[in-house]
Formats: structure tokens, C-alpha cells, sequence
């Protein structure tokens, strides 16, 4: 029998689900079960946790559905736990280091107890200071094991159940579960409180937990708050019932009725009759339940027990100014440039949202291209009705395919359907004053596969923090979207690490790739006619990404001298990265510049063979399971600069080059394209090609812009049963 059962519910929490249970495993103390309770296998909380079980026995993943909530998932891991004591941790919180150790060693202190308290931090996402504060209630309490009736203060009605430690035992005696609803913590800790005969405390931190972008669910409105008052009155009929002494009934009563007035007295919590119902069934709650000789706490807490007492609604409601607070709750206007465009953007504001409009954005105005392009050409044949816009620069306005109705950045036009659109749809942000709607829809489509760090999770890398500006605006747009696009479960969870927020994951691949899937061998030959390919030449797309500790384009490789070295028939198609689509002034010789080009994904299909470094084009252009070479010449830099996810020399593609001699040896020995280079790239395609089918356009149309349910929406192709687009080879041979 282990000494802790760790129970880990997961639902919603897949891309910092490893980093909890790292945080268990790596504690010193090893004497432990880990449980993470998950969604239906096959989900990306319960994949990552099988792979934990099947590297570590002491790992036990159960599964709970995602309409169970919370308590269900804690319960399930309950039923499923056989150590000592319990241990509940979010799986976006972590374990501190060294923490079993300190709480196996209060218990060797103290004996048995039937709950140990522990301090916990509490960590925002991004600004302020992580706070504790559990550290001053447990200052107070005694330092040995103690009976409640000792320090009555010291209740699980303040304290999380993470951070906390309980006797299975003792739970099971009571049949404590964690009740339904919102609230559940209350209800459980109450619970506890009323039964719990030995306490002891821990004064260190056992948990960082990670306060939640969006606030908790017990802080945002709606008539999720009403649970409250169930849970209080399960506590107090239960406490009741066991004949709890007035002493230890008085702490508990008014701990619990404390949450319950701050929620009456919050106008956004509950409005209008709402708010009124719930005050009415409080003061019911609190005159049945008041311990006798019970005196309420004086100042105007003391004054709000009084009111709620008599059922002072009205009183009540003004008290404290909640008129005026709940006034003074206007939004901020964004500020376009320009007064006049202000103005005018305002005014658009206040007219209804037009159900018929999209506005679509790609590289903060680049151009027609990525993925918002190819869902705009997917709308235009399955949705006709969608009248659709794209925003573009005005230096780019001239690219425009023919047919496409566009806007230019920052003028009226664009200003006015960015107010009125109901959907809009982004690979990167739109502009910081841009007013999320009630009742419009944002779609981030993302432009790639992370291997670089992303988001919030660059703040750790000083060169890259520094040139992507605040976070905090940055976090601010994230919460804008409705929906964010993935092309594998990798993305999934990176994104939901580097972008938390509140945004529906759809694992329907990159609509852009789709194409990757659906050319034909005659659009491979116009392509490379087009690019000027010599017929019969080994087109070597090379694509490096940007390097963030470098203030121009850089190729990093002398491409003539490796065209040379590589052999006769090789040519180069060089494509920078877009951050300098203006072109990289290379095309010579061999070497033909794409950097201007549209469309990478018309590259890729031109193109017999990847060279990159660690551009997100590799993700993509395995979907052609075509021969990639990684040249990695800085790894090592690249990843202590800019941060990366994972180790791509130890997981590539294909060959790993890191001098110009290693590159030009693979090509000229044939080992990019050998037997062992194609079991590379089958392992990767399997990792990193999931959901590009070549239909993910079609899915992301049908599921936003059409409102089809998302059971309707056609299930992903296997991977084995695709057939990407010809290479030039292919068509030679054939």
C-alpha cells in the first residue's frame, strides 16, 4: 500500500499535464500512486497519461467523462486509490519539490491524522506576485495534532482541497465525495471540517497552483452560483446532524456565509431577479442554520449578517455603492488612429453584428495566403451565402487574387466590417483595439507546428521576450478567440501552454496543407515551370527560419557552393522566411529565390527534397512524405536563444547535417532518400501529420461557418490510407 494516492483529474488541461506530473514523479519521496483521471482513451490528456503508465508502474490513469466536472474526475480517482492519504492536484497546478517528503514527515511527527493542512501558491499567468494565502490562518493553529475544537478557524471551507492531505480511511468511513455542481471544494472541505476528529498542519507550500487566465469558474457570473447555496446548506444540515458544539459550529457558519455575501454582494455574479432569489433562499439558509448564541463580526460585514438576517434586500443591494459599481462596469472603446476613424468605428459598433460577413487576415496583412486563405476559398463553395473579406496592407493590395474582395489595413472600410463580422479568422492577431463582439466568432488558424517555444512560453528567453512586447496585451488577444486550429496532438497541447484561454482546440488539421493532398501530377509540372525548375533537375527547397538574435536575413549556408558539392543536377529554391518576403536578393546561378512567392505550399509541391533548420515547414512538407534533411548548424544556440519544445536532432525528419560538408555528403551519397532516412520520416508523419488530410478546410467550414455539430463533421483519413501529391521523380519514373 502506497503512503499517497495523487489524483490528477486532467479534462481540459492536456498541454500542462506533463509538467503536474513530472512534478510528482520527480519528488524525492517515492512511496506514491499517481492517478490521472482523464477523458475516453484516445483523447490527448488520456494518450499523454498511458505513455506516463507505460514508463513508469506507478502510474494508474482512470478515466471520467468530461460531464462528470470536476468532482466526478476526483471521485473516480478516489474509488480507484489505495495508498494512506489522498492527494488532489489540478493538472495545471504542480507538486513543490521536496513536498511528499515534507508531509510524510509532519505525519511522522504527528501520528495519524484525519487531514493535514499544507500551505499553497498561488500564481498568476503573467503579472503580479504569487501570493499564500493559506500561511497566516496556519500560523495560528497549534503545532502539535490537534482536535478541531482547538482551532475552529482552521476549516476546509478556506482551504483547497489541493494542498491538502486526507486519510483514505477516514474519508471512506464518512462516504465523503465530492458533490456535483460548482462549489465542490466548499462542499467537501465543509464536510471534512464536520467530521474530522485530528488535524495537523504543514507550514510549506506543497502546491504552486496556477491561477486560471479566465478567473475561476466560482468568479464569473451566470446561476452556476446558486450551487453555493446547496453546498452550504449540505454542510450545515450535516453538522446539524452530528450535533457539532457551538464552538466549532460558529467558525464554520460564518466561514461559509462569508462566500455566500460575497457573492450576493457582487452585481455581476447574479443580476436582477436572479440576484434577489438567491439573497431570499440565503437568509432562509441563515436564520435555519444559526447557531444559537451565535454573535455576527462587527463593521460592515457584522452590518451585511443583519440585513441578510431580516431578508433587507433592497437595503442590502445598496449598500456599499453596488448602484454605482455596477454603473461604472462600461467597456473601454478602442482607439483606432485618428479621431474621426475612432468615431467612425464606434458608431459601427453600436449597428448589428451581420451574420452573412467573414473577414479574414494572414501575416498581419501579408497577403492572400496560409490557412484563412484556403478556408476563404473553401467558404466561397460551401457556404456561398458568407460574403467574405480580406485585409491586407497597401503595399500588398496589388497581390489580391483576382475576385477577392479585400480591404486595406487601417482605413474606414476595414475598420467597419472588422466591427460588424461575425466571423473572423486569423493566423496571427488582428489589431490590439479590435472589440471581441457578443455573438461574433474568432478563429485563430495558427500558421505551424511549434518546435520553438511559443506565447507565454517565451518570456523565459530575454532576446525573443524582448522583441515580442507585453504579454499581458498579448494574453488580451488570446482571449478574443472562440477557436484555435490544430494539425496534432503536439500543437494541441503547446498551444493550450503558450495561449491559455478559453478557446474551443479543433484537431482538424491545416487547411492550407489540404492542397499538399489534392494537387495533381499536372499542377506539380506547371508549378516547377512556373518557378523555373530545369526539367530533370533535384529541386532542393531550402527554408530557414529567422533567427531572433540576428537583425537580417541570413542564409547561413553558401548555396551556390553546395549546389556544386551536392551534385550536377541539383538546383536550390531558397525560400526565407516571410518576415523578409520582400525577396532575399540570392536568385543566381542554381539558385532560384521563392521568397516572394505566394504560396509556400506551391513551393513544397515544386520542390523533390526539404532543407531546413527548424522552420514549422518541415511539419508541413512531411505531409508530401517526401526526403527532409535538417541542417542544424546552430542547434545549440538556436535552442538556448530562442527555446524550443522538443529535441529535433534527437526526433528528425530525415538526416541531420551540421557542417556544409555533412549537407552535401547526404545528397551526394543518396542517404537522404535511403531506407533509413524514409523510417525517420515515417516515424515523424506519424507524430506530426495526424490530422492533414487534405480535408481540414472542408471541417473547419462546416463546423464555423455552417454551425454543423461537431459529430457530423467528417472524421480525419488515416494516415496510411492518403496519397499526397506526386513528386517530380515520381512523374519521371512513370
Amino acid at each position: 500500500m502506497p503512503r499517497f494516492s495523487i489524483i490528477v483529474p486532467s479534462h481540459g488541461v492536456a498541454g500542462r499535464l506533463s509538467l503536474a506530473l513530472d512534478s510528482v514523479l520527480a519528488q524525492s519521496f517515492g512511496d506514491l500512486e499517481l492517478i490521472p483521471v482523464g477523458d475516453a482513451p484516445g483523447t490527448p490528456a488520456a494518450v499523454l497519461a498511458a505513455g506516463y503508465a507505460r514508463r513508469d508502474p506507478r502510474v494508474t490513469p482512470v478515466h471520467s467523462p468530461p460531464s462528470a466536472g470536476l468532482s466526478g474526475a476526483r471521485n473516480t480517482g478516489m474509488r480507484a486509490a489505495t495508498g494512506d492519504y489522498l492527494l488532489f492536484l489540478d493538472g495545471d497546478d504542480v507538486l513543490a519539490p521536496g513536498a511528499l517528503a515534507a508531509l510524510d514527515g509532519r505525519l511522522a511527527e504527528t501520528g495519524d491524522v484525519d487531514v493535514l493542512y499544507a500551505e499553497h501558491e498561488r500564481t498568476p499567468w503573467w503579472e503580479g506576485e504569487p501570493a499564500n494565502p493559506a500561511a497566516p490562518l496556519l500560523a495560528k493553529a497549534p503545532k502539535d495534532a490537534f482536535g478541531p475544537a482547538r482551532a475552529p478557524d482552521v476549516t476546509g471551507v478556506l482551504l483547497p482541497a489541493w494542498g491538502t492531505a486526507y486519510r483514505r480511511s477516514f474519508v471512506g468511513a464518512h462516504r465523503l465525495v465530492f458533490p456535483d455542481g460548482h462549489f465542490t471544494d466548499v462542499g467537501f472541505g465543509g464536510l471534512v471540517t464536520v467530521h474530522a476528529e485530528r488535524v495537523a498542519v504543514l507550514r510549506s507550500v506543497v502546491v504552486r497552483h496556477l491561477l486560471r487566465r479566465q478567473g475561476s469558474r466560482p468568479n464569473l457570473p451566470g446561476d452556476h452560483h446558486l450551487d453555493l447555496l446547496d453546498r452550504v446548506e449540505d454542510v450545515l444540515t450535516r453538522a446539524a446532524g452530528q450535533g457539532l458544539p457551538a464552538d466549532r459550529s460558529g467558525p464554520l457558519f460564518e466561514q461559509l456565509f462569508a462566500a455566500v455575501l460575497k457573492t450576493a454582494a457582487h452585481p455581476a455574479r447574479l443580476t436582477g431577479r436572479r440576484r434577489r432569489a438567491f439573497f431570499r433562499r440565503a437568509g432562509r439558509l441563515y436564520r435555519r442554520h444559526r447557531p444559537a448564541g451565535y454573535r455576527g463580526p462587527g463593521g460592515s460585514l457584522g452590518v451585511q449578517h443583519r440585513l441578510l438576517a431580516t431578508g433587507a434586500y433592497t437595503a442590502f443591494r445598496l449598500l456599499g455603492g453596488a448602484n454605482r459599481k455596477a454603473c461604472a462596469a462600461a467597456r473601454r472603446v478602442p482607439r483606432p488612429r485618428g479621431l474621426r476613424t475612432r468615431w467612425y468605428y464606434r458608431r459601427q459598433l453600436r449597428r448589428p453584428l451581420d451574420p452573412d460577413l467573414a473577414v479574414f487576415c494572414a501575416y498581419w496583412g501579408r497577403g492572400y495566403a496560409c490557412n484563412p486563405a484556403a478556408i476563404h476559398a473553401k467558404a466561397a463553395e460551401l457556404a456561398p451565402h458568407i460574403r467574405s473579406v480580406f485585409l491586407v496592407e497597401a503595399d500588398q493590395a496589388h497581390t489580391m487574387p483576382e475576385g477577392v474582395d479585400h480591404a486595406v489595413i487601417g482605413s474606414r472600410r476595414a475598420w467597419q466590417v472588422l466591427a460588424r463580422a461575425t466571423y473572423l479568422v486569423n493566423n496571427a492577431n488582428f489589431a490590439e483595439g479590435v472589440v471581441k463582439r457578443e455573438g461574433s466568432v474568432h478563429v485563430q488558424t495558427q500558421h505551424g507546428t511549434p518546435l520553438k517555444k511559443m506565447g507565454v512560453d517565451q518570456s523565459t528567453y530575454p532576446v525573443v521576450a524582448a522583441a515580442t512586447g507585453s504579454f499581458t496585451k498579448l494574453l488580451g488577444r488570446v482571449d478574443r478567440w472562440d477557436y484555435n486550429l490544430s494539425s496534432n496532438t503536439h500543437s494541441t497541447q503547446m498551444w493550450e501552454r503558450a495561449f491559455p484561454g478559453s478557446y474551443e482546440q479543433l484537431e482538424y488539421g491545416y487547411p492550407r496543407n489540404d492542397v499538399l493532398h489534392t494537387a495533381t501530377a499536372a499542377d506539380v509540372i506547371r508549378l516547377r515551370r512556373e518557378l523555373g525548375v530545369p526539367e530533370g533537375s533535384t529541386a532542393v527547397l531550402y527554408a530557414p527560419t529567422h533567427r531572433d538574435h540576428r537583425t537580417g536575413f541570413e542564409p547561413g549556408l553558401d548555396l551556390e557552393a553546395f549546389c556544386e558539392a551536392a551534385g550536377e543536377n541539383v538546383v536550390v529554391l531558397l525560400r526565407a522566411h516571410y518576415f523578409y518576403d520582400g525577396g532575399a536578393g540570392r536568385g543566381t546561378g542554381r539558385v532560384i529565390d521563392v521568397t516572394g512567392h505566394r504560396s509556400s505550399e506551391e513551393v513544397c509541391l515544386a520542390a523533390d527534397v526539404l532543407v531546413t533548420d527548424y522552420s514549422s515547414i518541415m511539419f508541413d512538407y512531411a505531409n508530401l512524405d517526401r526526403p527532409i534533411v535538417v541542417y542544424a548548424d546552430d542547434w545549440d544556440v538556436y535552442r538556448e536563444t530562442r527555446g524550443v519544445y522538443f529535441d529535433l536532432p534527437a526526433a528528425p525528419p530525415g538526416p541531420v547535417a551540421r557542417t556544409p560538408e555533412e549537407l552535401a555528403r547526404v545528397f551526394r551519397d543518396g542517404s537522404y532518400a535511403d531506407a533509413g532516412a524514409a523510417a525517420l520520416r515515417a516515424a515523424f508523419r506519424s507524430r506530426f501529420c495526424q490530422f492533414d488530410d487534405g480535408r481540414a478546410a472542408e471541417r473547419v467550414v462546416r463546423r464555423v461557418l455552417l454551425g454543423e455539430p461537431p459529430e457530423s463533421i467528417a472524421p480525419v483519413r488515416p494516415l496510411a490510407e492518403r496519397v499526397p501529391a506526386p513528386a517530380a521523380a515520381t512523374l519521371v519514373r512513370s
